[in-house]
Order: structure tokens, then sequence, then C-alpha cells
């Protein structure tokens, strides 16, 4: 069976936070499927609504599912309500304080974590996983390094820089922009295997090497 992946969006959400990932999985599913293999990830976008949000910039884009306790979440446009995702995606945004001032987005966050298998950041997303509370006793985690001393606010000296992707277990954080691309390889790779991650790269055209550019950390780097 597929694994779940939802993407969490919210008013002015990086698009390439959100994009980059969703583009990976997909291209995962189309690489698996050369090879004779199943889908490997069911992809699909929710937030606290099932109202359309604007992306840093302007884009609009229309979640499919929306995030209980929203009235919309038994009400998803593909069909099913709500159930807990595989992965979690959580993008980061430019202002991140009027993101957590919204005073839906962290709900929802909340919301859509509980449960969820992995719950992976990229960018500032690490910034509203703390405010979440979700990096309480996480062992490490990045965001985009103009921000890590923002993080360390949540983590202290839990800090990891220096590297695109730090996995800690059940969170797994990618620092700026274009590192969602290495996050979701990264998982790929976790969860399918290293030579289904270097073709999904590879079709990309994407420089990528499994491990590289990694640090495994607590539960992570002991298994």
């Amino acid at each position: 069976m597929a694994m779940r992946v939802d993407v969490l969006l919210f008013e002015r959400f990086d698009l390439l936070d959100a994009g980059g990932p969703y583009e990976v999985f997909h291209a995962a599913n189309r690489m698996a499927e050369r090879r004779g293999l199943p889908a490997c990830f069911e992809v699909r976008s929710v937030a606290a609504t099932t109202r359309p949000v604007r992306a840093f910039g302007g884009l609009t884009v229309t979640p499919d599912v929306a995030v209980p306790p929203s009235p919309d979440a038994s009400t998803a446009a593909d069909g099913p309500g709500w159930t807990p995702p595989d992965v979690l995606v959580v993008p980061g945004a430019i202002d991140v304080d009027a993101v957590v001032a919204d005073g839906t987005t962290v709900p929802a966050i909340r919301a859509a974590a509980d449960g969820a298998g992995i719950v992976a950041s990229v960018c500032t997303g690490s910034l509203l996983l703390g405010a979440s509370g979700l990096l309480e006793d996480v062992a490490g985690g990045t965001t985009h390094h103009e921000d890590l001393d923002a993080l360390a606010h949540h983590l202290d000296d839990r800090v990891v820089a220096g590297v695109r992707v730090v996995d800690a277990g059940r969170i797994v954080t990618g620092a700026g922009l274009t590192s969602g691309l290495a996050t979701a390889l990264h998982l790929v790779d976790r969860f399918f295997g290293p030579q289904l991650a270097i073709a999904v790269a590879s079709n990309l055209e994407h420089p990528w090497v499994p491990g590289e550019d990694v640090a495994q950390v607590g539960a992570s780097a002991a298994s």
C-alpha cells in the first residue's frame, strides 16, 4: 500500500518548500511504475480549511483536505475525511511570526501531526514545528541558515548547521528552500532504498547523493 503524504498549506507559505517535496514524491511514483512496481506515495495537500490559500507571491492553491477540527474535515474534495498521514510535510514562510499569529496554522499542524508517522519540515517550517511544540525532546534539527538562531529558541544547542537534512527519527528537518528536494529524496531513500531515490534525483535533474549533507541524530543515528 502506498504511503500517504500530506503537504500542509497555509496563507503565504513558501511555494518551493511545498512544491519540491510534492514533485519528488510524485516522481518516485513514476520511477516505481517504470520498474513495474506499485506507486510508493499518495500525495495530497491539506490545510486548516479547504478554502484556497495563497502562497508567498500570490499563487493560489486549493487544498484537497481540511484538518480537523475544521467543519470541512469530513467533506474533503477527494472523498474521504481526515486520517493521519504516514508523512506530514510542513513548509516554511518568510514571515513566520505572522503565520504563528494567524490562530489557525499552529493548531492545524498539531492536529495533522497527531498520529502521523513522520513529520518533516522544510526551511522555516522547523520554526512552525517548534511553535507547535513538536521539537520538545527532539535530538536535533535545522532550518534556513539565516534562521538558525531563531531555531535555537526551540532546540537550544541541538541545532545542526552545515547540512541540508537532519533526520531525528520521527522528526526530519530540512534547511532552506531547495533543501526540500533533498529532504524528500532522503525519505524516498529511507523507505524505498537508494536506487529509487537516485533514479528520482536523475529524473528531476537534481544533483543528490544518498547520505550526503544528512545528519542522523538521536534514535535515527542509533538505528
